[in-house]
């Protein structure tokens, strides 16, 4: 079976001998193929873009192996959604993902059990935080304070309607000139009523 290996180390001082030897060991065991590694260095687990996770991504999506072998599973995901995620994806490409040191395999009943108890409880999770933040927003509403984003002040909005009309200036760089003082979805309404006045805008 073609694998690839998937490392993370934290910071510069640190060395992905540790888990290359555990991994290569682990796939000469279970007569595993190892076909590429990918090696992320001092890159944070919560870093979105890390250039090698991204690589055996594209790699999974060309079906340029058919199982993936980390270490611990906080070496391959930065949270439960992101590890969620990635696991629907490689089942929906029939790609087995083994977690040697949480002794997961998802093509193991026992590894099938653990995705079903890690799929629900951040289904949970989410629920509950979207309960709390309802909640809370009650809470502070029956209080008198105002919920949501802050009013866009008239000055700012005056700004934004002058730069539509008198410049060809994109979203964005409208944005970037209130130096992010508005978010770009507010200056995109802005815009799209001044440049395109015949067009109601929700």
């Amino acid at each position: 079976m073609k694998t690839a290996l998937y490392m993370r180390v934290s910071t510069g001082h640190q060395k992905s001998d540790l888990q290359l030897d555990s991994l290569r060991a682990y796939a000469a065991r279970a007569g595993l193929e190892i076909v590429g590694e990918y090696i992320d260095l001092a890159a944070s687990g919560r870093k979105e873009n890390r250039p090698q996770l991204q690589a055996l991504m594209r790699a999974a999506r060309h079906h340029e192996y058919a199982c993936i072998l980390v270490w611990k599973f906080d070496r391959f995901a930065r949270s439960v959604s992101h590890l969620i995620k990635a696991l629907e994806e490689f089942n929906h490409l029939s790609i087995r993902f083994i977690s040697v040191q949480d002794q997961i395999d998802t093509n193991s009943p026992m590894g099938k059990a653990m995705f079903t108890i890690i799929a629900a409880m951040a289904e949970l999770e989410s629920s509950l935080i979207s309960e709390r933040v309802k909640a809370g927003m009650k809470a502070a509403q029956a209080r008198g304070k105002r919920v949501g984003r802050p009013a866009t002040s008239v000055r700012l909005v005056r700004q934004i309607e002058d730069l539509a009309v008198t410049t060809d200036l994109s979203v964005r760089q409208i944005q970037e000139a209130l130096q992010g003082k508005v978010s770009r979805a507010v200056v995109g309404e802005i815009v799209k009523r001044m440049r395109n006045p015949s067009i109601p805008v929700n």
